[in-house]
């Protein structure tokens, strides 16, 4: 069966929301695996440009609204928000299948790239693809933020706060959830007020006088509110915590509760306890324990693991696994290399998004209340506008570690990302086409050198 996605010419803004079958948004979480590139902007941006522009799964308002839950929760927030909008679609099975598959893709291909690392060394065209990749995935953002400002961005207070959001934290490093919680202060205390209106945009008219829906809402979403809510969530966090903590005891009981395996499952457990503001808040704190700690491996190959986790799909917190794969290598116990290194990759990429599917299925019953509550709307539409503004710090950190290096400007990169800007606004071309168009001129431009540099 075809699966069902107007093509870009045709969809707007105004068509009706439908439910996807299970099938279709299988091959659709399938696909995002592959092409999430570019950490929590570019992957947020393509969910948004798929699920919300392209195939209408989800509203706007919604889709904001998720986003909003899973950047106050610890974790990648684009895999949280895959997640979400996977059990807003399909519940329970919708959720895992969705946050598995973004996570599976680039986990089998990190991997991969972590054993021809630490055996052969880089391999100079997979890094010419993803030189091509990374300035598209910029011009991915860019639309998506342009995108989203225009529908979130509603009133002139809205984008003072989405200003000074990206002012803070841009600038003065004002933590992530010191933004988000003076956000939510200033909407809740205006949504009582006589200015309310300077934070909420009221809702239009039609033609007969008549108000419309402020928002829009999945069509004949079930009533997500459980039955038994205590015993609901008490089942969720034995089943969740069970999975969670298995792996490490079995480490413990087979090979001792001192090898690297029970070392790594207990220490990245305790970061994804601390991930609030998104990866680069705690990457500092992995590589200073990883590095001089626990000495699994030194600061240069921690360093050619956050490159290699920033130019694969999936979310920029997979380095971790790059650091779990070297640790368990150099410190393989009675377990050969080979294996020890598997294991240490799989159980540390476990224990680090595990939680995050506990954290969803926990709250992910009651977002959709917190939407509707008047005392939390005008909080609610704040941290919508201050999120704007982080997303937009996030796009012009990448931006610059795309086109600038040493001091020098990418041409390269800059006229790719240009050209990739302009196919998604003005001609409205598939992401999908734009990313392989991308791909395949970084592999190009390395073939065209190496032809030229190599003797007759």
């Amino acid at each position: 069966m075809q699966e069902h996605a107007p093509s870009p010419s045709s969809s707007n803004s105004a068509a009706p929301l439908h439910r996807p079958t299970f099938a279709q948004a299988l091959r659709f979480w399938l696909k995002l695996g592959f092409i999430s590139f570019g950490g929590p902007t570019g992957q947020i941006a393509i969910m948004h440009s798929e699920l919300v522009e392209r195939r209408r799964w989800i509203g706007e308002a919604q889709f904001l609204h998720g986003l909003n839950f899973c950047m106050l929760l610890p974790g990648p927030e684009a895999q949280q928000l895959a997640t979400y909008i996977g059990w807003l679609l399909h519940r329970t099975i919708g959720g895992l299948v969705a946050g598995i598959l973004f996570v599976l893709p680039s986990a089998i291909l990190l991997w991969f790239l972590s054993y021809v690392y630490v055996v052969y060394g880089t391999v100079s065209w997979i890094s010419a693809i993803f030189e091509g990749l990374k300035p598209a995935v910029m011009a991915i953002v860019a639309d998506a933020i342009i995108r989203i400002g225009k529908r979130a961005l509603k009133t002139p207070f809205l984008w003072t706060i989405s200003a000074a959001a990206f002012v803070a934290i841009f600038f003065f490093k004002v933590p992530f959830p010191v933004i988000i919680f003076c956000a939510a202060l200033m909407g809740f205390a205006l949504q009582s007020t006589p200015w309310k209106r300077l934070v909420l945009t009221e809702s239009k008219k039609n033609e007969h006088g008549v108000a419309e829906a402020p928002e829009e809402v999945l069509a004949a979403a079930p009533d997500a509110r459980p039955s038994h809510p205590v015993v609901r969530a008490m089942r969720v966090l034995l089943v969740c915590c069970a999975l969670w903590f298995t792996p490490i005891l079995l480490a413990a009981a087979v090979l001792g509760k001192n090898h690297t395996l029970v070392a790594e499952g207990v220490f990245f457990s305790k970061a994804a306890m601390v991930t609030f503001g998104g990866a680069y808040a705690v990457l500092p704190y992995v590589a200073q324990q990883a590095v001089e700690n626990h000495h699994w491996l030194v600061s240069t190959q921690m360093m050619d693991g956050l490159a290699l986790a920033e130019t694969t799909p999936g979310p920029l917190i997979m380095v971790v696994q790059f650091v779990g794969f070297l640790g368990a290598w150099n410190q393989p116990g009675p377990l050969s290399p080979l294996l020890s290194a598997t294991l240490g990759a799989a159980i540390t990429t476990w224990v680090t998004f595990v939680p995050c599917f506990l954290w969803i299925f926990l709250g992910a019953p009651y977002v959709e209340g917190l939407r509707k509550s008047p005392s939390l709307s005008g909080a609610l539409t704040a941290i919508t506008a201050a999120v704007v503004g982080v997303v937009a710090n996030l796009a012009v950190w990448f931006a610059g570690g795309v086109l600038v290096r040493e001091g020098q400007i990418q041409w390269f990169a800059l006229i790719v990302a240009v050209a990739a800007f302009v196919a998604l606004r003005r001609f409205k071309l598939n992401i999908m086409l734009v990313v392989a168009g991308a791909a395949a001129v970084g592999l190009l431009r390395f073939l065209l050198a190496v032809s030229i540099l190599s003797p007759a």
